[in-house]
């Protein structure tokens, strides 16, 4: 026996989300039943605003309503320096931390040959522009270790060497806490080049 259309329905949605399964979909879509008016009707608008209201920053391409974000209008950040993050969400989780000042820049896409996105078709006119009106001094680069986001990182900072900047790289290694037959290679290899003098 299945469930009515409706909530059939309902759950087939919630499973497009990343990793909701069949059970937690069905337990979200159950769960929407006993879900007040007033939630369900402010579900229902923010559902329809996400596709119609969102849009990309015209100058740094994070998430915003309106022309140009809420950090990109803030006139109180550090102009000298800039971060390159992979998605919206990135930048999120450095202002959560309260670790970072300056201004940020989200790429389109990291170079991945087998996905479409090589080299040439890399635009770094974007994050030119923020360099050149900020009078920018530092780039921080802040994408995963994987294969794609070694590659993007590498070509990012030689197409910027010429402008006399300093790049820097986010430090990579083993969490706090965490074991070291835990740690997959990758990331203690990360560890080992990103290691610090102790005085």
């Amino acid at each position: 026996m299945k469930y009515p259309e409706t909530i059939q329905n309902l759950i087939e949605c919630f499973k497009k989300f990343p990793t909701i399964g069949e059970k937690s979909a069905e337990r979200l879509a159950l769960a929407t039943l006993n879900l007040n008016d007033e939630v369900i009707n402010l579900l229902r608008e923010s559902l329809e605003n996400i596709k119609t209201k969102i849009k990309r920053c015209s100058i740094c391409n994070n998430y915003t309503e309106n022309d140009i974000c809420e950090i990109c209008n803030d006139k109180n950040r550090n102009k000298n320096i800039l971060c390159i993050v992979e998605n919206p969400k990135d930048i999120i989780q450095i202002e959560k931390n309260r670790i970072y000042d300056g201004y940020y820049y989200v790429l389109p896409n990291l170079i991945s040959p087998s996905n479409g996105y090589d080299p040439s078709s890399f635009d770094i006119e974007g994050i030119n522009n923020i360099i050149m009106g900020n009078n920018v001094k530092e780039v921080i680069i802040a994408i995963k270790p994987t294969v794609e986001g070694e590659t993007t990182a590498l070509y990012i900072s030689k197409l910027l060497k010429k402008n006399d900047l300093v790049i820097s790289r986010i430090a990579l290694g083993i969490p706090i806490g965490a074991e070291i037959d835990y740690v997959d290679s990758l990331t203690l290899e990360m560890a080992m080049e990103n290691r610090k003098i102790i005085n």
